[in-house]
């Protein structure tokens, strides 16, 4: 039994997988992991290289040296969240990341953003059972200060989420969304850029 049982449950309907005492014991230690280690995070003074050498932990994966994080920082898991390069995280973020979180570079996320993965079934014969959906961030998104985004969106390439927004359904690339729930509020124009070489004498 490993983290690859454990995902693989997350990615499974059905998921008679997790009724297995082995499978049960190994999630509860990996989310206990995740509470010790944001404790660790959160509670004292790290240097940023310090707090990317605990997200390598918290993660299990390794982290860019491009990173930034301003703690605190909450996750009820870990280890299944993927981050790209140049991505900065404001404080108070919580991320609930059991069916997964992918976040591209150049992201910046602001102060008390939720990224939620988990929702509960609405039929009482299924005892809120939870369902899982990852949210996937392109490249360049901007996610404003106490944004939700909820289970299944995908945020494409520079789009916007506006302060408080609520998002609920996809966003398309280079979009401004806001709002409860979130809707468009503008296109995104690309200006491009001149770039003039400098001449060395």
């Amino acid at each position: 039994m490993g983290i690859e049982n454990i995902l693989a449950e997350f990615d499974s309907e059905k998921r008679t997988g997790a009724e297995s005492p082995e499978w049960k014991k190994l999630f509860n230690e990996l989310c206990q992991e995740a509470i010790r280690l944001g404790m660790e995070m959160n509670n004292q003074y790290h240097t940023p290289e310090e707090l990317r050498e605990i997200m390598d932990r918290l993660t299990g994966k390794s982290i860019d040296d491009t990173f930034r994080l301003f703690p605190p920082f909450y996750t009820d898991f870990g280890k299944n969240i993927t981050i790209g390069k140049d991505v900065f995280i404001n404080s108070g973020c919580h991320f609930q990341d059991q069916g997964g979180i992918e976040i591209g570079d150049g992201v910046l996320i602001g102060h008390n953003v939720i990224l939620a993965t988990i929702n509960h079934d609405l039929d009482p014969g299924e005892n809120r059972k939870n369902h899982y959906a990852s949210i996937k961030i392109g490249n360049h998104v901007w996610i404003g200060s106490n944004a939700t985004v909820l289970p299944g969106v995908t945020i494409g390439d520079w789009a916007v989420v506006a302060a408080g927004a609520v998002v609920t359904q996809d966003v398309p690339p280079l979009t401004v969304v806001g709002g409860v729930p979130a809707k468009v509020l503008k296109k995104v124009t690309l200006k491009e850029r001149k770039v003039q070489d400098e001449t060395i004498d």
